[in-house]
């Protein structure tokens, strides 16, 4: 548990499931007020009735410019400010290269890149009333190497990282800013795109035989936004089981 996370204010975008809902209910335990974002209000809706530890929710699409500044405007009455961004919300698409069609790319780049600057933004201008501040994007091992079959997901991760670098860089050393690239994380977006056979193949090829659990990308999220990770920034930091090693 980190102390310096108790009552900080903690917007966490994807958070309805996955490891945005793991991530979630990590920074409840450790004290925090969190506001969830995500776009599909019936899976937001049941995690708020779930946790009541959330402070509340706000169904938007982040690739939406004036979704996303509605958004933080409500983020401002709920909270009264923010102290650290977990930008997380992503999608993925399965096809081969040549089946995907523009609208896709743009959809995925939309949400998972244009999510992200948009989110950090209005987070920024924010944080820079107090000169204190965390962000954290949900990167991926696909943004650092080529992965067959996601090419729109793996551009769009590979943005992720440049971007986290770059505005790590622009806004130190009051703002840290840090990327997480998790590999293969057992989530329902993993389990809608794979079979238990697909995912047996997969977990051979992982150093440690599996895949990780949401809890686990969470549990890093949590050390890096603590004062525990004050030297921490402009960092992309795999999460794999040793997959890129």
């Amino acid at each position: 548990m980190y102390p310096s996370l108790q009552d900080k204010r903690v917007v966490i975008t994807g958070g309805a499931s996955g490891i945005g809902l793991a991530t979630v209910q990590r920074f409840v335990e450790e004290g925090a007020n969190v506001v969830i974002f995500d776009r599909n209000k019936e899976a937001l809706d049941l995690v708020l009735t779930e946790n009541p530890g959330v402070k509340g929710g706000v169904a938007l699409d982040v690739s939406n410019e004036d979704q996303v500044a509605e958004g933080f405007r409500r983020v401002d009455k709920i909270l009264g400010g923010i102290d650290a961004l977990i930008s997380n919300a992503g999608i993925s698409l399965r096809r081969e290269f040549l089946e995907i069609s523009y609208e896709e790319w743009n959809q995925v780049m939309g949400i998972n890149l244009g999510g992200m600057f948009l989110c950090a933004k209005e987070a920024i201008r924010r944080m820079q009333q107090t000169k204190t501040g965390v962000i954290l994007f949900t990167a991926s091992t696909n943004g650092m190497d080529g992965h067959p079959l996601y090419a729109d997901y793996n551009a769009s991760k590979a943005g992720v990282i440049e971007l986290c670098k770059t505005i790590a860089l622009e806004y130190a050393p009051w703002l840290r800013v840090n990327a997480l690239s998790p590999g293969y994380v057992l989530t329902p977006m993993q389990r809608a795109e794979y079979t238990d056979e697909m995912l047996e193949v997969v977990n051979q090829q992982i150093p440690i035989k599996r895949h990780a659990d949401p809890k686990e990308v969470a549990a890093l999220f949590a050390f890096l936004a603590s004062d525990q990770a004050s030297y921490i920034t402009g960092q992309n930091i795999p999460i794999d089981g040793g997959e890129t090693a």
